[in-house]
């Protein structure tokens, strides 16, 4: 791709000349009080790009994308299940400041939900004294009894979270959503690192930006953390549902950076409690499974009976304490938006400490006083089903018809305990390019923590872009598009050793020299478990409803 000119035609407007955020706080310019942007440097540096070049390049880039197999299915277009994420070349920027909250916050807010879960398949002291209300976990679709007296290594039952925030009017984050089951989207916060770095070298230089390259390394030591205790050499698996997962992209992926084979349920069996990989030498041990597959589908003997997509006897070997599963069963029910509710009374109960990042406020239906305030003030409010993902069943009330908010109205006096309803957060906004120029969009930002003995927390995280004028729902599924996220240094001389993105003039990336060890390491693995590798890309025996299942 050609790179951008030095300096824009003078006789042509500024790239951001037009651009205006106001009402809504910018995470370029900030909340337009001050006439200086927050980040001046970066604006001075977008100032300078030619609008048509950035245009054509920025095509160039998301035909990049496709033809990497970068893709997400989207079940209800029939036309055109296979898309390219829609990808925005003018990244986020987040100053070491906001950073530092965000992680704090995030470390502290998994550690939390692990100790809710440890308690609530434990002694349930937390619904003993009633600070969350014993029947909306017990009552929970996702709620495990399984998973009763199961101690966990490390007591980590969510190794991998994806934590929803957004940034309101007064510039703080708040927490909208905690992804605890099997969350996705990391892989592209990788690959539009990658393409940044292959197709806007020039728009990166100078900017000491934290690396993203090695979170298929720490998550993959933090799995073998998590590997149940006197395992010797753990070997790990990353179980999908198959090529009609929405995801399944993100699974190779995964798979590779890690090193490990990806499975799908027939690939792998259970011997004495003990599961193993089918590989064309005989059966190989496994110790952990990152699995991408719900609850129901994991094991027909425990859940659904009718599950072509599982392990029969996974959870026995789970109980027995010979397999580790990522995430753990039963995490779902610290999805629950009606949970999420009682989040800041679980972070006080276990940790003594007030929230680092706050909730939306949020109103439980299921509440007598709640009920009453949603459907007195739908107008204003959104209303979310607590059990669904992905954008969908949300009515936004200042935005919906007399018919829509009449048909919530009805759903949620038959099914109070099915919805929460929040105020309609203003999400902050940020220069995004259009077919008209570059203008506001609204985003969100989903950080990614790791965790074993510790959490760590990739530095970032996936933005998502609501594309369409005036949406502020940014789910791919819903038409929203990804930005790269900048994590700025403290110091700008900050060494390239500790993680600073270097910039690949050949168009590739590098691996660090820990993850290229770590993939070594595991070459054996993945070479003995070749068989099982090529049979996960044969669907053949799975329905397309049953291959959807299994992640957000």
């Amino acid at each position: 791709m050609p790179q951008l000119s030095a300096t824009r035609d003078p006789s042509k407007p500024a790239l951001l000349s037009n651009y205006e955020h106001d009402p809504y706080y910018c995470e370029l310019m900030g909340d337009g009080v001050e006439r200086r942007p927050r980040l001046l440097e970066f604006w001075q540096r977008l100032e300078q790009l030619p609008f048509d070049d950035l245009s054509v390049r920025a095509a160039d880039a998301l035909h990049d994308l496709y033809e990497r197999g970068v893709t997400f299915t989207v079940y209800s277009d029939r036309d055109a299940i296979d898309r390219t994420l829609p990808f925005d070349v003018i990244p986020r920027v987040l100053t070491p400041g906001e950073w530092q909250t965000i992680e704090s916050g995030v470390k502290q807010r998994v550690a939390a939900l692990n100790l809710f879960l440890g308690d609530i398949y434990g002694p349930q002291k937390i619904l003993d004294d009633g600070v969350v209300p014993r029947d909306l976990i017990e009552s929970n679709s996702n709620f495990r009894p399984e998973m009763k007296g199961v101690a966990l290594p490390c007591g980590t039952y969510v190794h991998i979270a994806g934590i929803d925030l957004v940034r309101g009017s007064d510039g703080e984050f708040y927490v909208l959503e905690d992804n605890a089951r099997t969350p996705s989207g990391v892989s592209y916060v990788v690959e539009n690192r990658h393409l940044m770095q292959r197709a806007f070298p020039d728009l990166l230089e100078g900017f000491n930006v934290r690396d993203v390259s090695d979170y298929g390394q720490k998550l993959r030591e933090k799995l073998i953390e998590a590997a149940p205790v006197n395992s010797d050499n753990p070997q790990l698996v990353l179980l999908s549902p198959g090529v009609f997962n929405s995801a399944y992209y993100e699974h190779i992926y995964l798979a590779r950076e890690m090193g490990v084979a990806l499975v799908e349920g027939r690939d792998l069996v259970v011997v004495d409690k003990r599961l193993f990989a089918k590989t064309i030498t005989g059966l190989q041990r496994v110790d952990v499974v990152y699995r991408r597959v719900d609850d129901d589908y994991l094991d027909p003997r425990a859940f659904n009976p009718d599950s072509m997509l599982g392990v029969p006897g996974i959870m026995d070997c789970l109980k027995a304490g010979t397999v580790s599963i990522a995430n753990a069963p039963g995490t779902g029910v610290a999805d629950d938006k009606a949970v999420y509710a009682y989040m800041p009374k679980v972070i006080k109960y276990y940790l003594g400490e007030e929230p680092i990042l706050a909730n939306v406020k949020t109103h439980i239906c299921r509440e007598k006083e709640g009920l009453a305030y949603t459907l007195e003030h739908m107008e204003e409010l959104v209303v979310k089903p607590v059990g669904e993902s992905g954008g969908y069943g949300i009515v936004i009330g200042p935005k919906a018809s007399k018919k829509e908010l009449d048909d919530c109205r009805a759903a949620v006096k038959a099914r109070p305990e099915n919805f929460i309803a929040q105020p309609m957060v203003q999400l902050s906004v940020c220069p995004t390019l259009t077919e008209d120029g570059v203008a506001p969009r609204h985003v969100d930002l989903r950080p990614f923590a790791v965790t074993g003995k510790e959490t760590w927390v990739l530095p970032g995280g996936l933005t998502r872009v609501a594309l369409r004028k005036g949406s502020i729902i940014v789910n791919s599924s819903q038409g929203g598009g990804t930005k790269d996220t900048w994590v700025l240094y403290e110091s700008p001389g900050q060494p390239q050793s500790q993680g600073q993105t270097q910039v690949q003039p050949s168009g590739g990336h590098s691996q660090s020299q820990s993850q290229s060890q770590s993939q070594s390491q595991s070459q054996t693995q993945s070479q003995s478990l070749s068989k099982s590798q090529s049979r996960s890309q044969d669907a053949a025996g799975s329905t397309n409803d049953d291959q959807a299942r299994g992640n957000k």
